[in-house]
């Protein structure tokens, strides 16, 4: 009988026969791969699985670094068990959280220890080194979920335990380092010996977990002060847990309770009083001389619906908002600048035509009429087609853009008369207390629902393009986060279960034989944690109606 299979490495081109059941470590080493660093998993028949997935029939293998995204969130999984094994051993009553990406690494928490500083992290360092230096395996085991419960439950693990049980699934894979076991919901490297690189720095009464560099691994990613941002994030984990919702499993229960038509409730009200309260600053800096909000944050944050509920209430205030468009003044498209691959770069500041928008933003804040612009995307040509404005005395400008808190945009405003916005997708609600929710995949699962149903793009298209939406963020967004006066958080604790009803058809026509369909399973396999919830409980005026329709807002 023959035993033999063939293994496509398409890092290489190569095909290679092995014994059936060969596991992936043994096939890497049989393929000469010039990797930019270090091999941490693999994509197999484009499904990401760890180094030690054994292959039994022939196969398409792309090994997977730590520059490509999945490799890197194998890596951060794997030195997130290892953190939390060393806080257990060294304090086993305390209570470890990893709650939500900051400065470019993870704020970690640590409850019920007395204090916390630098002994404790040299301590917490020492252990995970005792881990590294072993080079123990990490073990993957699934079993029947009754049985995963019942383990995590025994072992005072209730966060994991809950998710589990209402995640509706037969089986379970959790992992196992010595006595240690925990629950990721991805891959994890083979053993302790893969964790090369990371640090541990006290921080706003907890500890910030960095990691290497995403497009450098052998140096630490810096450590960017975000004041702001975490103390965003901090009001909300404030607020999750008043309410007694702390993990996804905590938000199951309370749908299988029937509690979800008052969450929603109140996430909504949560938000509508936060858009209340910014409208409030805006009027009080308005009689110090502030004639001009400006609104910026990444792609699929929802700034358009927020620009609309602040600007009725900010007509509540007795101010009357004039609205206009960034896109107004885009350069002609032969003046566009170009992106590395030679295409044009429309994310770029350059792409607008700077001085004349601070031209016609002078005039308007004098009192003078302007001749609007219009930008014609089918010519890629400026027109005026007899539009004006004008601002009247209890007026303010609202700008909606990406480019709304770089300060050359609007360089020739004095900083008393400009209200900076930010307003991001920040999830607060983690999966369990190890398992935070990137940021990242809330914005992607509304932008690919968006892209379906307003703009005729499939999932497909959506996953190929945000590799470049993202690189866009960090180079013209993300670095002027901070220079907002306020930052307004558009995730909603429920979103995810209103999410999933859409998106999950639309990532379902992704076929396993594209490259896109690694990320398309992966966020399946994500949405599969939330219980399905009915939607019609959303307002009209909700922000996710922006995204999934029934919004009582025109766009």
């Amino acid at each position: 009988m023959d035993n033999k299979i063939t293994i496509h490495c398409t890092n290489t081109g190569v095909y290679k026969d092995f014994q059936a059941g060969t596991s992936l470590i043994e096939v890497l080493k049989a393929f000469d791969i010039q990797a930019k660093s270090k091999i941490v998993a693999a994509r197999v028949n484009n499904k990401t699985e760890p180094l030690d997935y054994r292959a039994y029939h022939n196969k398409s293998v792309q090994f997977v670094d730590l520059t490509e995204p999945t490799g890197m969130r194998t890596y951060v999984r794997s030195l997130c068990f290892l953190l939390a094994k060393a806080v257990a051993e060294l304090h086993p009553d305390a209570e470890f959280y990893i709650e939500h990406p900051i400065s470019l690494g993870y704020y970690c928490r640590i409850s019920k220890v007395d204090k916390i500083d630098e002994s404790t992290i040299k301590a917490i360092k020492a252990k995970i080194q005792e881990y590294i230096d072993a080079d123990m395996p990490f073990e993957g085991i699934e079993e029947e979920t009754t049985k995963v419960v019942q383990m995590f439950k025994d072992r005072g693990f209730e966060d994991k335990a809950i998710l589990l049980e209402t995640s509706g699934e037969l089986y379970s894979r959790y992992y196992r380092m010595d006595n240690t076991v925990d629950y990721f919901y991805g891959c994890l490297v083979p053993s302790s010996g893969y964790i090369h690189l990371y640090e541990l720095e006290l921080y706003n009464g907890g500890l910030l977990l960095r990691i290497p560099n995403r497009s450098n691994p052998v140096e630490l990613e810096p450590v960017i002060p975000q004041p702001q941002m975490y103390n965003v994030y901090n009001e909300h984990l404030k607020f999750l847990n008043i309410i007694g919702l702390d993990n996804v499993g905590d938000m199951n229960k309370a749908n299988q309770m029937g509690k979800m038509p008052d969450v929603i409730k109140i996430s909504e009200a949560y938000q509508e009083k936060t858009i209340a309260n910014i409208a409030e600053q805006i009027a009080a800096r308005a009689e110090n001389g502030v004639r001009v909000v400006l609104i910026s944050g990444p792609s699929s944050s929802g700034k358009t619906t927020f620009r609309m509920r602040l600007e009725v209430q900010m007509m509540v205030n007795l101010i009357k908002p004039v609205g206009l468009s960034l896109d107004n003044y885009f350069v002609d498209r032969d003046m566009t600048p170009l992106d590395e691959d030679g295409g044009f770069d429309f994310e770029s500041l350059y792409a607008l035509d700077i001085p004349k928008f601070n031209e016609d933003l002078e005039a308007l804040l004098r009192g003078e009429e302007i001749s609007l612009p219009t930008f014609n995307f089918t010519t890629g040509k400026r027109e005026y087609r007899g539009d004006t404005l004008k601002l009247e005395d209890q007026s303010i400008l609202v700008i909606e853009g990406i480019h709304g808190l770089n300060p050359e945009l609007t360089s020739g405003i004095p900083d008393y008369q400009k209200f900076k916005i930010y307003v991001s997708a920040l999830t607060t609600i983690s999966l369990d207390n190890h398992n935070w929710i990137p940021t990242t995949d809330n914005r992607l699962l509304r932008r690919l629902i968006r892209d379906y149903r307003y703009r005729n793009y499939s999932a497909i298209d959506t996953i190929s393009r945000w590799p470049s939406v993202r690189k866009g963020e960090d180079k013209w967004i993300f670095p002027y986060q901070e220079n907002a006066d306020v930052m307004f958080n558009s995730a909603m604790m429920y979103e995810f279960a209103a999410l999933r009803r859409y998106a999950e058809p639309i990532l379902s026509q992704v076929p396993n034989s594209a490259p896109e369909y690694a990320e398309a399973h992966r966020l399946l396999k994500f949405l599969k944690y939330f219980n399905y919830i009915n939607d019609k409980e959303l307002p009209p005026t909700s922000l996710l109606r922006e995204f999934l329709g029934g919004s009582s807002f025109k766009y």
